[in-house]
Formats: structure tokens, C-alpha cells, sequence
């Protein structure tokens, strides 16, 4: 890994993919064509872009129990415990519709629904996550979603991962599809014969499946334009290299275009970490996928002092943060901007991705600046409520119609005055 020495006046911020023009023009194609042609667009492009050809797009009940007889009685109980952890803690994040009452008969309030029906996408590829459908699907339930569906793009043999559809069951979730990219999301926005539409779409994929969100946006909603995962570890000279190193390449092997970076005042440090990632490149099993990714996206970067580690690490606005100090807990009020914060040598990141319980869809390309991890939140709708009593109203209904006059709105204001016409 490159290192070098930086000032917290440097911009290190990763920037914002937005793909190429013939990459949009695709998307526009195939979200237009999903439109016109349905079912049989979906089929059309998962034969030609995953290579099978699908005389269903539905999942059914003897491939569920199929997968189950590929995984494991003690990963069936890991994926269940690490279900039990991701609702307790979204359970906390569950939010009440509201009243209050004021003495002149004013009520206020706010009532929070659930949406009506969600979609998840699921990517597949070079890995499975079964960890994307207990993060996605269990906030979803704990708000009140009713409908929850889940699209992935299929296996050569015409399956989804074992693992993705063992989570599933377990949670309950019942219409799952076997289409991925563009067309999936394009169905998800405008529906199909088969695929009903939804009001939200959910996760993570590539680029078109990016793009795509982007393009239906206003017909749904999205979550967010999800980048390549992101870390940054944030460590003093008290830090072990090889515990560090092992963390970096943890998020490298996800993608060519993961960013793996530490942020150190240590030198030495700086220099062990370089040579400890090295050597666990070599036994890496996605060796060529960590290295790419190291190549083009990762650093070590030395600043003279922890305050401007912290600087840069504010700079840098990353999805994961690692906190690996002799004192985490007195560096964590400084954090202003991070998507996840990890704290202590024994929260290793992965420890958020599966089971610790705090969701791990997080914003990515910096915009922990300004945007949060996915919460319960993102699952309901808020509406305001308002009752005037006639006392309310004619107490202040001069002033009302005074701020519409002062705003050229004068139907406004008499809308407020009829009532009190005698």
C-alpha cells in the first residue's frame, strides 16, 4: 500500500460515480423495455446477462427447501441469532404517531405509516449476502411493512444463493424473484405480469442497478445511490498492525473498487501495516480482487499529530470507521462524520456487517457528511395532523391572512376570513 503524508487541508474525499452516457442510455433501454414488454423483457435479459433462461421468475417453495439441505444446522442458528440481534436494536428505533393538546382546543400531532410495499434487491455475482436480506427485511418488518419483496439475479443453474433464501424464510419474506440488475429495479418501479410494483426500493448492486435507482426515482422512492463499501482505520502506535492490516483487507475484498485506508500520526505503524497487508494479501483467497482495489483505492496516510488524523478522517467522511486508539471512547465525540463508528480492537468491522446488531447499509463516497445508515425510519411516513378549534382560529386568523397578503396570496387569506363572515 502507497503511504503518505497528508494535512488535514487536503481534500481526500472520494468522488461520487455517476456512470457514462452510453451506461445512462442502457438503463433508459432496459427500464423502457421492462415497461413495454413485462415478464418477457425480464427473461430476455437475465438469459443474455446471467445465462439462463427461466421459465419462472418466482421462487418457489421446493427450491426453498432445497436450500436448506445445503446450509448447515450451525449456520441456520448463526443466521438466526444474528436475526435476533439486528430487531433488538432496530426494535429501539421504532418511533410512536403523536398528540399534544393546547388549552384553546389546538391539536397537533404527527402519525407515522408504515409504507404500503418495498422492494429489496439482493446483489449477487462473485458473493452471496444473506447479511442484506436480515438488514434490509427486518427494519422493513419492525416499522410495519406489510408487503416486502425481494429480486436477485440467479445462479447459472436458474437458483438464488442458499443462503439468501434461507434468510428469507426465516424472516417470513414470500415473494421472491429471480431477476437482477436494471430489470429488476425497472419492475420493482412500474410492475410487470408477475412482479407487482412497490413504493420503495431498497440495496445495494452495480452500477446499472445504480443508475436505475436513479432513473425511477419519483415513480419510488430509493434509499440511497449506493457506492463500493468503504474503510477507513483510524489508529495511534498502541494499534497491532496484522489486526489492522486484516481489517483493511476485510473491505478490499469486496469489490475492485472498495476503498481500504488508514489514517495514522505512527510511522512505524504506518510501515508495519504496509508489510503486514502484503503478507496477508498472499493468502487471500480474492487475492486479485483485494490487490485491484488496494492498488487504485487504498493508502496509508501519516499526519503528524492524532488531531489531524481526526481531521482527515472528518475529511474523508467514511462508510466504516475503525477507532483504534489507546482511547477510543475520548476520540469518538470528535467524529463528526462517519456512517458506522467501530471502537476498540475488538469491534472489528465485520462484527457490524453480520451480527453485532446496527444495520450495515451505510452511506457511502462521503456523504456521512450529511446522510445516515439505514434505520426503521427509512420505512415509514411521517404526516403532520392539525385540528383549530374556532377559538384558535379567530384568535389567530388575522395574522394568518396578513402572512398570505404579505406572500401576494390573497385567496389564502380569504379562505381564513370566510369563516367568520357574517
Amino acid at each position: 500500500m502507497k503511504i503518505e503524508r497528508v494535512t488535514n487541508r487536503v481534500s481526500l474525499r472520494r468522488t461520487i460515480e455517476s456512470g457514462t452516457e452510453e451506461q445512462r442510455s442502457k438503463v433508459l433501454e432496459i427500464i423502457a423495455d421492462v415497461r413495454a414488454r413485462g415478464d418477457e423483457a425480464l427473461k430476455s435479459y437475465t438469459e443474455k446477462f446471467d445465462g439462463v433462461r427461466l421459465d419462472s421468475l418466482c421462487v418457489t417453495n421446493e427450491e426453498i427447501e432445497r436450500a436448506y439441505q445445503n446450509v448447515s444446522a450451525e449456520v441456520l442458528r448463526i443466521i438466526q441469532e444474528a436475526a435476533e440481534n439486528i430487531r433488538d436494536y432496530h426494535e429501539r428505533q421504532k418511533r410512536e404517531s403523536w398528540i399534544m393538546t393546547k388549552e384553546d382546543g389546538t391539536m397537533l400531532g404527527q402519525k407515522i405509516t408504515p409504507l404500503d410495499a418495498v422492494g429489496l434487491y439482493v446483489p449477487g455475482g462473485t458473493a452471496a449476502y444473506p447479511s442484506s436480506v436480515l438488514m434490509n427485511v427486518i427494519p422493513a418488518q419492525v416499522a410495519g411493512v406489510k408487503r416486502i419483496v425481494i429480486t436477485s439475479p440467479p445462479n447459472k443453474d436458474g437458483t438464488l444463493p442458499a443462503g439468501v433464501l434461507v434468510a428469507a424464510n426465516e424472516l417470513g419474506v414470500k415473494e421472491i424473484y429471480k431477476v437482477g440488475g436494471a430489470q429488476a429495479i425497472a419492475a420493482l418501479a412500474y410492475g410487470t405480469e408477475t412482479i407487482r410494483p412497490v413504493d420503495k426500493i431498497f440495496g445495494p448492486g452495480n452500477i446499472y442497478v445504480a443508475l436505475a435507482k436513479r432513473e425511477v426515482f419519483g415513480q419510488v422512492a430509493i434509499d440511497m445511490i449506493a457506492g463500493p463499501s468503504e474503510i477507513v482505520v483510524l489508529a495511534d502506535e498502541t494499534a497491532k498492525a496484522n489486526e489492522i492490516a486484516a481489517d483493511l483487507l476485510s473491505q478490499a475484498e469486496h469489490d475492485e473498487r472498495a476503498s481500504a485506508i488508514l489514517v495514522t500520526p505512527s510511522m512505524k505503524l504506518a510501515l508495519a501495516v504496509a508489510r503486514e497487508v502484503e503478507k496477508q494479501l498472499e493468502t487471500l483467497p480474492r487475492k486479485a480482487i483485494a490487490a485491484a482495489s488496494l492498488e487504485n483505492y487504498g493508502a496509508i496516510y501519516v499526519t503528524e499529530t492524532l488531531a489531524e488524523a481526526v481531521e482527515v478522517v472528518n475529511e474523508l467522511a467514511p462508510e466504516h470507521l475503525e477507532v483504534m486508539t489507546a482511547e477510543p471512547m475520548q476520540i469518538l465525540g470528535q467524529i463528526r462524520h462517519a456512517g458506522a463508528i467501530f471502537l476498540g480492537r475488538f469491534s472489528s468491522e465485520p462484527v457490524g456487517d453480520y451480527f453485532a446488531g446496527p444495520n450495515h447499509v451505510l452511506p457511502t463516497n462521503g456523504t456521512a457528511r450529511f446522510s445516515s445508515g439505514l434505520s426503521v425510519d427509512e420505512f415509514v411516513k411521517k404526516s403532520s395532523i392539525i385540528f383549530y378549534s374556532e377559538a384558535a382560529l379567530k384568535q389567530n386568523a388575522e395574522k394568518i391572512a396578513a402572512f398570505a397578503r404579505l406572500e401576494g396570496l390573497e385567496a389564502h387569506a380569504r379562505a381564513v376570513e370566510e369563516r367568520f363572515k357574517k
